[in-house]
């Protein structure tokens, strides 16, 4: 699955996973708003971190540079093209060629401040400015004779730094076209540079071979370097805005933080991030819990995935030979030849592991064997390697006892050695001249109470040792060399994988054969138990996994996937399945069906063709398909009435029907005590009376002004759509409108509805008994229970005295009392019942 992931600096956490692209990512780049992806010629712009929001189709050949500015996104392909694509519509706002031969784009910078402007620099040395707006060519650099990798914009305006394929690192002046310095280091093209912004004149610059150098500007010499960051070339390193830290990371499948705090400028390891550079080849669950997988991998280091939460993750780290016994002779040597190969095979216990080391593992091409210690995550003290041993034996196999105590090893050349995990002494070793086969050792086991030592070779030879004497007591002829072996310490069960890809299942305490299976066709690679002994899962060269049911001794699941898997491992909880595959990085896991609901476990025909599963994770088509999945599939819909004897509540808030009854006093309570009254505004020009001696006039009142300015009711009454939806309900005979609009009403609009139901309040007398008849609907339903009494309440407060007055209304209301009193007499009846047996189980002596 290939995906974008953000991280957080401070803890190196996921944020956001983006969905699944259909090819490997050519190329990044990021605005404030949206992440660019290149996959081959489709460029996407991924919003959210998470959704495709624009898809950039235009490209003839890989795009391998982009560089995001203000609206427009600039691309640039192997085949010399660079389009300038606006942003939002995805159209191509400008098309450039250039000739491969005579300039390829090898990299481009906007340099801070120039609008519009655009920086190229060419594998044959040139860089070119130009301005993307008017499509114009403004200044060509002649280079310095080695090929453009990398551009990147300096804290000062106008000067840029530029890496060369040859190692060298130019600081130019764009404006004035002079080179202000130059660096050169000794590791090959820089692959990254990047300037410190924070104060100090700083920059860094990647290798190939992993290497991190950092010059000072001012003194124009090198400060540090840091030799294998990165155990491969260093892909990206960027300082943050104004913070000493770096953050780097490489092909190596690690992100790491730097800060520099330390004397004279250098920077130490702060966070990282980081999986297998080369893909696992062997994974087994630790821990009862079935929460952490160990994993060992093609690149030499041991690692620890939690299935809860990646902060549990942990790193082992890469076996290194013994330093104390070794310390003489390992001057001189260089840093690859101190580090130990890759793990073949390992075992581990959490028994005792609080005490001393509980992982023992084997080394290609190396007989002896290294302890790690899980709790300190390092590499532990002994390398168990046995006495007088054969020149060119390797141990190829390993098994660690139940009680934390002892491991036993078996090597290429027949041996079978015991050693003590506290002290890392020999205890002894099987067989007699000291070999325990003839052969390569395949599989060793040992059982839960440490009387047996179970070991198969390539000699077709299945031998039961006694684990203290060390004595054979049985041995047993397989049909073919074994290639692996797996004990089931609680059932006792042996599975065998034979050369021949076929299964056999021995019983240990019986020693017979109980079970054989075939259907794989390919090397059986691994192979799991389940928790409770009952299935056999395999995983084989021919790309399929198959589980196989040991009491019936029958195929019950198969499928197909994509790659071979290598590796499989069952959680001791039974609920996941974790895999690893053939040049894949990761790992995998896989829900165990079972726990979640019944399955089928019939057994699987003869001619069965398995079909293909894709590897867990979430592709674009996957989730699509899942949207449509969800809105297709019919959403269960409570029903509105369990039952015709039941009543139900609205489940509207108290707030809406409980203060019914006291509008008034919330009114009279919320009122102001005296309006706020505006000054009187005083004319300009005062009236006055006509006569010798001035005065002013007085204001009188005139009959428009005596007149009252409160208006009649009718007036100004206008039918609501409550009105009307109950005028219409009588006819249709469903009051279902009506209601709804009821419920979407506050207290206060409630009340000026049922207010306007009478004669004064612009209504009528049939509206009156029409609402009656609303309610006995709602009571004679069973629905809105709550709603019903508290509307019935206030409709009888409101309009109680014109009601009486009406015999017909009578009627009808005393015909609504005796609803209420049969329905409320119902009620009681259960409430007592379930009164008086709750008050027995209370009381009661059971």
């Amino acid at each position: 699955m290939i995906c974008i992931g953000l991280l957080q600096v401070n803890r190196l956490g996921i944020v956001a996973v983006s969905n699944s692209l259909p090819d490997e990512i050519t190329c990044l780049a990021a605005d404030r708003m949206l992440v660019f992806a290149a996959t081959g010629r489709l460029i996407s712009a991924f919003a959210r971190n998470k959704e495709v929001v624009m898809h950039y189709n235009g490209h003839e050949q890989e795009v391998r540079l982009l560089l995001p500015l203000g609206d427009q996104l600039i691309s640039a392909d192997s085949g010399g093209d660079v389009i300038v694509w606006d942003v939002q519509s995805g159209e191509v706002y400008l098309r450039l060629h250039f000739d491969p031969s005579t300039f390829d784009v090898s990299a481009m910078m906007h340099p801070s401040t120039y609008l519009n402007k655009v920086l190229l620099g060419s594998s044959q040395g040139a860089l070119q400015l130009w301005n993307i707006k008017t499509s114009k060519l403004l200044f060509t650099f002649a280079g310095w004779s080695a090929g453009v990798t990398v551009l990147q914009q300096s804290p000062a305006v106008d000067v840029v730094g530029v890496g060369t394929a040859t190692g060298r690192i130019i600081i130019h002046n764009i404006r004035l076209d002079e080179t202000l310095m130059s660096f050169t280091q000794d590791w090959g093209p820089i692959t990254s540079l990047s300037f410190r912004t924070d104060g100090p004149p700083i920059v860094a610059s990647g290798s190939p071979q992993g290497h991190i150098a950092f010059w000072d500007l001012e003194r124009h010499q090198l400060v540090t370097q840091h030799r294998h960051a990165h155990r491969t070339s260093i892909a990206g390193a960027t300082f943050l805005q104004g913070e000493p830290i770096l953050v780097t990371n490489g092909a190596d499948n690690a992100i790491k933080v730097w800060i520099f705090d330390q004397e004279g400028g250098g920077a130490r390891l702060l966070r990282i991030r980081q999986g297998h550079s080369a893909p696992p080849t062997t994974i087994h669950h630790h821990g009862n819990d079935g929460k952490n997988i160990l994993s060992a991998g093609q690149d030499g280091t041991l690692q620890s995935f939690s299935t809860v939460h990646e902060r549990f993750n942990k790193n082992l780290g890469h076996g290194s030979v013994n330093k104390k016994k070794e310390k003489k002779k390992k001057k001189g040597l260089t840093y690859e030849e101190l580090r130990l190969p890759a793990i073949t095979a390992f075992s581990s216990s959490v028994t005792r592991q609080s005490d001393w080391d509980g992982i023992v593992a084997c080394h290609r091409d190396r007989l002896a064997t290294t302890t790690w210690n899980y709790q300190r995550c390092t590499m532990g003290a002994h390398h168990l390697q046995p006495p007088g041993s054969r020149r060119g034996a390797i141990a190829t196999a390993v098994d660690i006892t139940s009680c934390g105590n002892f491991v036993v090893i078996g090597s290429s050349c027949g041996r079978v050695d015991v050693y003590n995990l506290q002290s890392g002494l020999h205890r002894g070793c099987y067989g007699d001249d000291e070999k325990a086969h003839n052969s390569v050792v395949r599989g060793i086991a040992t059982d839960t109470l440490n009387q047996l030592t179970l070991t198969t070779g390539s000699d077709w030879l299945l031998k039961f040792w006694r684990f203290k004497s060390k004595k054979l007591e049985e041995e047993m002829k397989l049909n073919a060399a074994p290639a692996s072996m797996k004990l089931h310490r609680e059932s006792g069960m042996l599975a065998l994988a034979l050369d021949d890809f076929t299964l056999v299942v021995v019983d240990i305490e019986t020693r017979r054969v109980v079970r054989k299976f075939a259907g794989h066709h390919g090397n059986i690679n691994d192979m799991t138990f389940s928790p409770d002994g009952r299935w056999l899962v395999t995983v084989a060269m021919d790309c399929t996994i198959r589980a196989w049911d040991l009491p019936s001794g029958s195929l019950v699941d198969c499928f197909l996937v994509a790659t071979a898997p290598v590796s499989v491992s069952l959680s001791p909880t039974g609920d996941f399945l974790a895999t690893a595959h053939v040049d894949s990085l990761g790992l995998y896991l896989w829900t165990n069906k079972s726990l979640c609901g019944p399955v089928g476990l019939r057994p699987l025909p003869a001619d069965y063709q398995p079909v293909v599963e894709t590897l867990p994770g979430v592709t674009v088509e996957e989730t699509e398909q899942e949207v449509n999945s969800e809105e297709e599939e019919d959403v269960y819909q409570s029903a509105e009435q369990l039952g015709a004897e039941l009543v139900t509540l609205s489940l509207l808030p108290e707030s809406r029907w409980k203060s019914l009854l006291h509008l008034d006093e919330i009114k009279k309570r919320n009122k102001p005590v005296a309006a706020p009254a505006a000054p009187a505004a005083a004319p300009f020009f005062l009236p006055t009376v006509p006569g010798l001696t001035p005065r002013f006039a007085t204001q009188t009142q005139t009959e428009h002004e005596t007149q009252s300015k409160v208006l009649n009711w009718g007036v100004l009454s206008q039918r609501s759509e409550f009105i009307c939806t109950l005028e219409s309900a009588l006819t249709t005979g469903s009051f279902d409108q009506p209601l709804r609009l009821l419920k979407d009403c506050g207290p206060a609009a409630l009340s000026v509805e049922l207010n306007s139901l009478a004669p004064e309040g612009g209504g009528a007398r049939e509206l009156l008994l029409v609402f009656i008849q609303m309610i006995d609907s709602m009571l004679a339903s069973g629905r809105d229970f709550d709603l019903a009494h508290a509307y019935l309440a206030l409709f009888l407060k409101l309009h109680l005295r014109s009601l009486s007055q009406d015999a017909i209304a009578m009627e009808a209301l005393n015909h609504l009392l005796s609803r209420l009193e049969k329905s409320w007499a119902e009620l009681q009846a259960s409430f007592d019942q379930s009164l008086c047996l709750l008050s027995y189980a209370k009381s009661a002596l059971l």
